[in-house]
Order: C-alpha cells, then sequence, then structure tokens
C-alpha cells in the first residue's frame, strides 16, 4: 500500500530527498547491554511522527526509527511501505527505568495514537501504519493490557480500541535520513504532520490538554 497523497505532500514540501541506499541492521532486542536501561518499542503510523514526543522526555535515552513485527530481513524503506514484510514502521526507546516509567511511556504512545484506525494512522494506509505495541516482558505485558483496559473502559471510543499487543521481535534499523528526520529537515517534517491532519485527530480524539505533539 502506498502512502494516501504522498506524491502530492512532497510537491508541496518540496522535492523528495535523494534517498542514499543503505543497509538496515538488526538491532539488540534482549535486555539493554548498558546497566539498568530498558527498551520499548511502539508503532504509531509514521515513525518521524512518532519521535519527537518520546525524544522530550527526561530520562529517554535514544529513539530510533525502524521496521518490526514482520517476516523479512534487513527490509528497506521502500519494502516496507509497499507492504508484504509484516513490518509496521516503529520506534524503539532506550530509557532509564529510574527516571522514567514505562507507565509513561505507554501513556505518551497512547495520546499520538488514533487507537481505533484498524491498519492505517491518519493519512498513511496499510499494514505497514497499524499502532502496535511490542513488548519485551511480561512486566510491560501486563502494563500494556492494563493500559489498554482503562482506555476501553474510559467511554473516550465507541469504536473497539484496534491497538495490538506483540511480543517484541527483531528491530530494524531504518536508514539514516529517516533517523531524527523531524531535526534534519523540520520544514518537510511540519508540512507533512499538518498535510497529514494528525494534530487536528488527536486533538479530536483526546483534546489539546492530553495530546503530545
Amino acid at each position: 500500500m502506498k502512502r494516501f497523497g504522498l506524491q502530492v505532500i512532497w510537491l508541496l514540501t518540496g522535492a523528495w530527498m535523494v534517498i542514499a541506499p543503505m543497509t538496515a541492521r538488526a538491532s539488540e532486542n534482549a535486555a539493554a547491554s548498558d546497566a539498568g536501561l530498558e527498551r520499548a518499542t511502539f508503532a504509531g503510523g509514521c515513525f518521524w511522527c512518532m519521535v519527537p514526543p518520546f525524544d522530550r522526555l527526561k530520562g529517554v535515552l535514544s529513539v530510533t526509527s525502524g521496521y518490526t513485527g514482520g517476516h523479512a530481513e534487513n527490509p528497506t524503506y521502500q519494502q516496507v511501505s509497499a507492504g508484504g514484510t509484516g513490518h509496521a514502521e516503529a520506534v524503539q526507546i532506550l530509557y532509564d527505568p529510574d527516571q522514567i516509567s514505562y507507565e509513561k511511556l505507554l501513556e505518551v504512545f497512547w495520546h499520538n495514537i488514533d487507537p481505533v484506525a484498524i491498519n492505517r494512522q491518519f493519512c498513511d494506509f496499510g499494514d505497514p501504519y497499524r499502532s502496535e505495541i511490542f513488548y519485551h516482558s511480561e512486566k510491560q505485558k501486563h502494563l500494556a493490557e492494563q493500559s489498554k483496559a482503562a482506555i476501553e473502559q474510559s467511554g473516550l471510543f465507541r469504536e473497539p480500541i484496534a491497538t495490538k499487543m506483540t511480543p517484541a521481535s527483531a528491530f530494524y534499523k531504518a536508514e539514516a535520513y529517516h533517523q531524527d528526520f523531524y531535526k534534519k529537515s523540520p520544514i518537510r517534517y511540519k508540512f507533512y504532520r499538518f498535510l497529514c491532519g494528525r494534530d487536528q485527530r488527536l486533538d479530536d480524539l483526546w483534546g489539546k490538554a492530553q495530546a503530545g505533539h
């Protein structure tokens, strides 16, 4: 599946950047080698837009854009966005649990996605743009299930919560030009985010006070 209106977006924001061919690498999904650090992995549509909300949090050491949840090894952006790999665009967060809790990360995740959208997020359609929580431990799974149940019981949504929960698997780091895209190309990022209607939809879903954009 191709992104809806992608050509229009890039015509408005400037020509599509030159894509240098790179080989994406799998990162470790076991416990972080750095003593005491943990990982969290979330899919919420375009990974460009999922980096900033976590990047600004105290206790978060890094936010990496990548691909996970599928069957293809070392996938490229073109392969994932075209569909058929089973992978979702995702972010993997390295954080210090002594400074920030997994519960807080879950809160930020929920407030930056459309939890009732099925196989899409905002203007991006297809399985690669689904919302999904990839838990790294039974504790994370339990907390994620609790957070989802709380949202279901809140009465905020008439439709069922579509966000999936899956054990974490191989995470493939995306090409270098995708990393910290909002810092490297701030104007293009802002145009894309606006034209995709992401912030408008988040405000409708969660309210401006809660949406973390």
